[in-house]
């Protein structure tokens, strides 16, 4: 009889691959198969053992994808057959990556699981404008949320948030909001003034990385003129007030160096 194998769930960060931790680069480098999501680049891919089945379980939203159902059978075949399997997320396997639902799934059929973090494409991508997602005169916390609704979910309540987020002082980090931006504008300004500045940075901490800085009332304006698209995270709160920016002829903010 073989003996079981093991699952790592591995967080590989935003995308610039110096940003990766130490602890998983040894985790990829140890492993005998790597199921790589689609959001991870060739420079991290190229840190796992020549000897290593890589098998790309592709996951974007909007794209064609890998079957959920499908990766974890392969999770759970593979560990069982003695294998050392690492699957190999953008960001952090916790925070919107379906860790959750893998590491149960791993437990269920018992498997041995690890999980290490990887630095989250939110907090990547305000730190590249030079802007926290705290401060203590502007953001009192950070509210990270989905803008993408399960199949026949109602999704997020972005009237709620809107009121907490204007009551208690909070950042928003929302992931995979481009395609819903349009009804995520139109319910946060129920709760929130047309004023807000917002970010949107598209590739977080890559050399193609591109942002706009704008307002809350400016939102889906500002992703159809300056063309942004998924991969991309918004952020929305005061402390975007700290990007240098300047107004240009309609109020609206924008980036000095667009």
């Amino acid at each position: 009889m073989n003996t079981h194998g093991q699952v790592t769930l591995c967080g590989a960060g935003p995308g610039d691959p110096e940003l990766l931790t130490l602890k998983a680069l040894k985790a990829i480098q140890a492993a005998t198969v790597l199921l790589v999501d689609d959001l991870v680049g060739d420079e991290i891919v190229a840190h796992a053992s020549p000897a290593a089945r890589i098998v790309h379980v592709g996951k974007r939203g909007g794209c064609k994808s890998t079957p959920q159902a499908f990766i974890e059978k392969l999770m759970i075949m593979a560990a069982r057959d003695g294998e050392n399997v690492v699957r190999l997320k953008g960001g952090d396997p916790f925070i919107f990556g379906r860790g959750g639902e893998e590491l149960e799934r791993l437990r269920e059929a018992g498997i041995a699981v690890t999980v290490i973090n990887g630095i989250t494409s939110g907090l990547a991508a305000v730190t590249s404008l030079g802007v926290p997602l705290t401060h203590r005169e502007h953001a009192h916390g950070v509210i990270f949320v989905t803008g993408h609704a399960k199949p026949g979910d109602d999704g997020t309540d972005w009237r709620a948030i809107a009121s907490t987020a204007r009551d208690a002082k909070l950042t928003l980090v929302i992931y995979m909001g481009v395609s819903g931006a349009a009804r995520i504008q139109e319910e946060l300004l129920t709760g929130l003034p047309a004023g807000t500045p917002v970010a949107i940075v598209q590739g977080a901490s890559l050399p193609d990385q591109r942002h706009a800085v704008t307002t809350l009332g400016e939102l889906c304006s500002t992703l159809k003129r300056e063309q942004l698209a998924s991969p991309a995270v918004i952020v929305v709160g005061d402390v975007i007030k700290g990007v240098a920016v300047v107004c240009d002829a309609s109020g609206a903010i924008r980036d000095r160096a667009a």
